[in-house]
């Protein structure tokens, strides 16, 4: 299994960033009741104890996980809509979250995080905290109504589906006509082999270290 090669040198806190970055990878694989600790400490370069030494528990580590991903998504849609307001700031949000397809590792654990809620009511509840800070962004920088945030929070998770399924890859227009910007599919899509390209080349170079 590719592991992320961490130093024995890095703090506390660095190795946390590190196991985080490796649960992205991995829970957007194969989702939070489809992934073990153990690849997760493999990908991070860390013992499955130690894992558990930072995180407590799989649930706490996901939502942690989920968390980082919120935070990034939120972030994103803040710095498109700073200095705006109404429909444009609306407008550079939405593009803001297409871009986000960039990386679908993200988005696809923002579905994995929306598949566990209906088992366990602190998953719920971190969801929910994050439509609340999304709502509340969006009310505050449009100033559009219920219906029309409701009509953007659509769009949005219409994306995490095209990013679930890469519905980008497929060529022909029913696919494409999913995407309101088709201007930006042929970045989308280079952006994302690109990722994926260079996930593939890192376990490829990890297996041949190892054979």
């Amino acid at each position: 299994m590719d592991r992320m090669m961490v130093s024995t040198r890095m703090t506390a806190s660095e190795r946390r960033t590190a196991v985080l970055a490796a649960a992205i990878t991995e829970f957007a694989r194969a989702g939070y009741a489809g992934t073990s600790t153990d690849a997760i400490a493999n990908r991070a370069g860390i013992s499955q104890p130690y894992l558990f030494r930072l995180f407590g528990t799989k649930k706490e580590l996901f939502i942690a996980t989920y968390e980082l991903v919120s935070d990034r998504i939120i972030a994103a849609m803040t710095r498109a809509g700073t200095g705006l307001e109404g429909e444009e700031a609306l407008a550079a949000m939405g593009q803001a979250y297409i871009e986000l397809l960039e990386d679908p590792e993200l988005l696809q654990v923002q579905l994995h995080g929306f598949a566990a809620a209906p088992g366990d009511p602190d998953l719920a509840a971190t969801c929910r905290r994050t439509f609340e800070v999304l709502w509340q962004l969006v009310h505050e920088r449009t100033g559009i109504t219920d219906d029309e945030i409701r009509q953007f929070f659509s769009m949005g998770m219409m994306m995490n589906v095209i990013s679930a399924i890469d519905l980008l890859s497929i060529p022909q227009h029913w696919a494409q006509s999913f995407c309101p910007m088709p201007e930006k599919i042929t970045a989308i899509q280079a952006a994302s082999q690109a990722i994926r390209d260079q996930r593939v080349a890192e376990l490829t170079t990890v297996k041949e270290e190892s054979a």
